[in-house]
């Protein structure tokens, strides 16, 4: 955690290590409060939620989508939680990466400064466009792969609302955070981690990389989600390839 910390410090002024905690501290009391506010404010429209999630069985079956089993006394209201959270996690996503940012790179000068708040939009951005992507194109296939298969053993798919909203939410989310990629490697760059020599020399260690993390971040073990996750992964990789390329040539000013 020193190390961390050394990093944080301005070259002009250093800080003490419990001034360090303190503003851990304050950004985990910011992360914590926009997230309550948008958890509350998605438990609010709890019903509306539960048939956006609803939508992509419904399109494989609506039958099942409207006769899913709820097995738990409580369930309604624990299952109401925990779409709220995800929900609430979305919509706070911007204000997480900001506060995030700005405790990770508080002695950026103030024109570096400026450029966190586009940072912020891109990550939700592309945040979003996983999501987005998961929940139209991905999600539906993956459970009409699995309706299918169980179909094939000659079991009928009974699903509870526990299992199912578990399963699509960590499933859209995942997608959601695998699309950060792109601001990862941009990041890297602009702080001089990487270049793009180093991008291009390594893509084929990257490869590896993104379809062991795809694995490990998708909530099934099928090779359909794996490549569908890994390959918009590895075409972000090849668009970072390409924009560090363009970053470097404006630094050099050509």
């Amino acid at each position: 955690m020193r190390r961390f910390f050394d990093f944080r410090e301005s070259r002009d002024e250093a800080k003490p290590f419990m001034a360090h905690l303190e503003d851990l501290r304050s950004t985990l009391i910011k992360m914590s409060a926009a997230l309550a506010a948008t958890m509350m404010l998605c438990f609010l429209f709890r019903t509306e939620l539960a048939a956006v999630i609803q939508h992509p069985l419904a399109l494989v079956d609506p039958e099942r989508a409207a006769n899913l089993q709820s097995l738990g006394v409580a369930d309604s209201f624990t299952i109401s939680l925990e779409l709220a959270f995800y929900g609430g996690f979305v919509l706070a996503f911007p204000f997480l990466l900001l506060f995030l940012a700005e405790f990770v790179l508080p002695a950026l000068n103030p024109a570096e400064k400026r450029l966190l708040y586009p940072a912020a939009l891109l990550g939700f951005g592309l945040f979003l466009g996983g999501v987005a992507f998961s929940y139209l194109v991905v999600l539906p296939q993956t459970l009409t792969f699995f309706f299918n298969d169980a179909r094939s053993m000659n079991w009928q798919p009974t699903w509870t609302v526990r299992e199912y909203y578990s399963f699509t939410t960590q499933f859209v989310i995942a997608f959601g955070l695998a699309f950060e990629l792109p601001l990862v490697v941009l990041i890297l760059v602009k702080l001089g981690l990487v270049d793009f020599a180093l991008l291009r020399r390594t893509r084929a260690f990257a490869i590896v990389v993104i379809f062991v993390f795809a694995a490990i971040i998708t909530p099934t073990s099928d090779i359909l989600t794996l490549v569908l996750m890994g390959a918009p992964m590895y075409v972000l990789y090849e668009i970072c390839i390409g924009i560090s390329w363009l970053m470097e040539r404006r630094s050099r000013g050509e």
